[in-house]
């Protein structure tokens, strides 16, 4: 049940393990309203939900992180996106920036980069774990 006065977070990862990680480092500040495991779920599930921003796995089963992004944005929604994920390649992060992303947080960096994240998103701000030679834009 969402506390009050929380932002609603939906977590997509196809790995329950990594899901059940991002639930337990948003829980303290965040409610997160539902976790998908694919690509499909997370366009119905945002939806269904209206959660208040989006945490995102770039690659997942039956359409990626991006694509699902891009669908929610087609059907007019303007949740921000914070894409968490094992790629640190430049042409990924430009990928995520041109897909409307706020956030790009890598998976080795999930406990220290993902609430500050979010918090950015939340505020209309970018946010992008610290990678050599990335900068937001």
């Amino acid at each position: 049940m969402p506390l009050e006065g929380r932002a609603r977070v939906l977590v997509a990862d196809d790995h329950q393990q990594l899901l059940d990680r991002v639930v337990k480092t948003l829980a303290n500040e965040f409610s997160v309203v539902a976790t998908v495991t694919d690509g499909d779920q997370l366009v119905a599930e945002e939806a269904r939900l209206h959660p208040d921003v989006l945490v995102i796995d770039m690659c997942m089963p039956r359409m990626s992180g991006l694509e699902a992004a891009t669908r929610i944005r087609r059907a007019g929604s303007q949740v921000p996106v914070v894409y968490l994920t094992a790629y640190e390649e430049s042409d990924m992060i430009e990928a995520a920036w041109e897909a409307g992303a706020l956030g790009f947080v890598t998976k080795t960096s999930l406990a220290a980069d993902l609430v500050p994240a979010v918090r950015a998103a939340l505020q209309g701000r970018r946010f992008l774990s610290a990678l050599p030679g990335a900068t937001p834009r």
